[in-house]
């Protein structure tokens, strides 16, 4: 079975590195040095955060994604 999950990502230009988490899962958050590697290090954590939640029999949560908008502010 395959469950999507959204991920959050951004740079963290004071130590250089992308940072992403998913919120619907606690716990599942890393870095990385490039988009790839955050991409592959947030699918290894999500799969040990689930492997945990259900070895606890925790219920995951749906992902409750609606969108990213951009707003603008005069200064």
């Amino acid at each position: 079975m395959t469950k999507t999950f959204t991920a959050y990502m951004e740079y963290d230009s004071e130590t250089g590195l992308y940072v992403g988490n998913i919120p619907s899962v606690p716990g599942a958050h890393t870095q990385a040095a490039s988009l790839d590697e955050l991409q592959s290090n947030l699918r290894e954590v999500v799969e040990l955060c689930l492997e945990e939640m259900e070895a606890h029999g925790d219920a995951v949560a749906e992902d409750t994604f609606v969108g990213i908008q951009k707003i603008a502010v005069n200064l």
